[in-house]
């Protein structure tokens, strides 16, 4: 890993991620996680101060990043449930099948490599009476938004960690076997329409 993706980065894409409009999202999807969480692409642990001490046992944080993790250590001081780190990518879980309660996505299919690959690793391990949380961008409705988000993902993932401006989160989800339960779908205020379309709801394996 090279001095921008592990020193510059992290401060990059922390602060890209926490303006108040993506927080008041973050703030209305992650208290939703309850018993054992599975974060996949903890970050800097923005999610952190949202999680519900009552209602949460356990965050695994799932993050390959030294830079990210080492930008977290402010936020995981201040956590208000256990924090376990899983240095591995989203293709790797190390956990048992069938031993979490939780999982949460926020702003993190876009940059995986290899999505699907992940997608089954968080199906491997999400309980059947689990559910998977999510908050992504992706897609824009708008054909002249996509247009630009085709033109400029082959350029933007390379400055953006791997960031891909072009996936579309439903039929990622539902091509790895998931069942949306509920979703709802818009332009964040504020930010630039190619990379602010969101996604935010919840989904279980389908048996």
């Amino acid at each position: 890993m090279g001095f921008y993706d592990d020193r510059v980065l992290p401060y990059v894409i922390d602060k890209v991620c926490s303006t108040g409009q993506i927080m008041k999202l973050r703030s209305q999807i992650v208290p939703q996680a309850q018993g054992e969480v599975l974060e996949v692409g903890m970050g800097s642990g923005i999610n952190l101060q949202f999680y519900d001490p009552l209602r949460v046992t356990r965050v695994y944080g799932l993050e390959p990043s030294h830079g990210m993790r080492r930008k977290a250590r402010h936020n995981v001081s201040k956590s208000p449930v256990p924090l376990t780190w899983l240095d591995l990518p989203g293709e790797e879980v190390p956990l048992d099948d069938d031993s979490v309660d939780t999982v949460l996505l926020t702003f993190t299919l876009c940059t995986i490599p290899d999505w699907e690959k992940a997608l089954k690793q968080i199906r491997r391990v999400l309980r059947p009476a689990g559910t998977l949380l999510f908050l992504e961008h992706g897609t824009a409705p708008d054909e002249s938004v996509l247009r630009w988000q085709n033109r400029l993902t082959p350029c933007w993932k390379h400055l953006a960690g791997g960031c891909h401006l072009n996936r579309s989160i439903p039929d990622l989800l539902e091509h790895a076997g998931f069942q949306i339960k509920s979703m709802e779908q818009d332009y964040v205020p504020k930010t630039p329409s190619f990379a602010g379309y969101v996604y935010r709801g919840t989904a279980i394996g389908m048996t």
